[in-house]
């Protein structure tokens, strides 16, 4: 008969047993005895009042004569969530196995090893910033929901970067966004912004999975969740059946990744090699220096430069005396250290003049145009009329909104020689499907149905001033 689990007091018992046994075994055979199975549970000074859920025992029919084979692994996943849990906690149930079950097929299994590979040099980041302000490490998991740690990855609704931040709550925890830098996309200055954010959430809400929930959906939602619940202290699960639909999933997510990353070897996924460099060091900036430069004088090519500085837009470190920029290098040998000492040194004159030629010599001078707004446009188009981006838009011309009116100036920094794209006429045969509003829709789980919508395409497709909806409007929702 085999016994799965087993009693703590059961185990002290079986323990005295065997020493008492007219032939012991040597105390320095207990390592064979003690046979870890999971990469996640190598360790045998194990409480032995706190292993009854993960303790299984092997072949113990009356076979006095030799040890019983028994193993201290996580028999489950809920086990195995169990013995990961450290802080957040890690609920099992229907929904977390389900993303276990997608993140376990072969195509996200090549995924994860993507994202293994990217973490050996996110993660330290990610673990010191959390340790420095007091956040569960746990928590570095999260960037991988967000943004598959891409740092120029961006939402259909504009969050950047690897925490994906929206540009007003960027601003709100002091990331820099003008037309040199977007530090949503600084893995260290992003970092330390979605910390704030986290502490400030859970000082709200007492509770780290809600904490993750505000992450996603706002704290307004998880406030409005609460209310709804009627429950003076609930959890996330408790409250979760009143959040948005993308909430619902986004901490079952987080949990599953967690796990498939805890557990990466038993589900074979190893590391896959990136063209990050693991080992760097940074330096503080207070010229302007072009990113191009750096690279010739080190001998490395500019791809792993702005690989390793993501929130530089223009390939240009901003910096100054009074606001000195973070210029982060890959190890280099000695002998680069001169040159690139030059470099960093170069007056800021005769360094504008060498990137103006180099730009140049690429076709991408800059020059500023004045864009009036017609009837219909919005940040958006403009911004993909001129290959810029809706912050640079919003930078530029001292925008606090994404409101625009016809007739209004916009100036727009475009490269020089580069015509902006002819504005089409709308197509009188595009393909559009109406949609009622149901209770509980918002326009960007409406967004998240269809492969092509957006809601800023929505709004603009219903004449919709706001994200206001209410039960019964009808949309157009254009699907192609």
């Amino acid at each position: 008969m085999v016994l799965n689990k087993i009693s703590a007091v059961a185990v002290i018992s079986l323990f005295c047993a065997l020493v008492a046994r007219s032939e012991p075994f040597p105390l320095d055979s207990l390592t064979d005895v003690l046979t870890p199975t999971d990469s996640a549970a190598r360790m045998v000074n194990i409480q032995l009042e706190a292993i009854s859920d993960s303790v299984s025992f092997v072949d113990l029919e009356g076979k006095l004569g030799t040890p019983p084979m028994f193993e201290f692994v996580p028999a489950t996943i809920e086990g195995r969530l169990a013995y990961l849990q450290k802080t957040v906690p890690l609920t099992y149930n229907d929904q977390v196995q389900s993303y276990i079950d997608v993140y376990s097929t072969e195509r996200y299994k090549r995924h994860l090893s993507q994202m293994m590979g990217l973490s050996q040099y996110y993660f330290p980041i990610y673990e010191r910033i959390f340790s420095e302000t007091g956040v569960p490490v746990e928590i570095k998991y999260l960037s991988i929901v967000e943004s598959a740690l891409n740092p120029h990855a961006v939402s259909r609704v504009g969050a950047t970067g690897l925490w994906q931040f929206m540009f007003a709550t960027a601003r709100m925890y002091d990331l820099a966004i003008d037309s040199y830098i977007d530090e949503r996309k600084d893995p260290v200055a992003a970092s330390r912004a979605a910390a704030a954010y986290l502490t400030d959430a859970y000082n709200d809400f007492g509770d780290w999975l809600l904490a993750i929930a505000s992450y996603n959906c706002g704290k307004g939602n998880v406030l409005r969740a609460i209310e709804r619940s009627g429950l003076s202290n609930p959890s996330y699960w408790d409250i979760s059946r009143f959040l948005p639909r993308e909430t619902r999933n986004y901490v079952p997510a987080f949990i599953a990744v967690t796990y498939m990353m805890g557990y990466c070897e038993e589900h074979g996924i190893m590391p896959a090699t990136t063209a990050i460099p693991v080992q760097t060091e940074a330096v503080w900036v207070q010229k302007h220096v072009p990113l191009s430069g750096v690279a010739k004088a080190m001998d490395v090519e500019e791809e792993i430069i702005k690989l390793l500085n993501p929130a530089y837009k223009r390939g240009v470190v901003n910096g100054t005396a009074t606001v000195p920029k973070r210029l982060v290098l890959p190890e280099a040998p000695p002998q680069a250290y001169p040159a690139l000492y030059a470099v960093l040194n170069t007056p800021n004159n005769q360094m504008q003049a060498s990137y103006a030629a180099d730009t140049e010599a690429r076709g991408e001078s800059h020059v500023a145009v004045m864009h009036q707004v017609r009837k219909g446009e919005t940040l958006g188009k403009i911004a993909n009329r001129y290959h810029v981006s809706v912050q640079d838009l919003r930078v530029w011309n001292g925008l606090k909104k994404n409101t625009i009116v016809p007739g209004q100036r916009l100036r727009v920094m475009t490269s020089e020689g580069q015509s902006p794209k002819k504005a089409t006429t709308p197509s009188t045969n595009t393909p559009y499907i109406t949609y009622r509003v149901r209770k509980g829709d918002t326009l960007s789980g409406i967004a998240q149905r269809y492969r092509t919508a957006t809601v800023s395409a929505i709004k603009s497709d219903n004449g919709l001033h706001s994200s206001q909806i209410k039960p019964g409007m009808t949309l157009k929702i254009k699907v192609n």
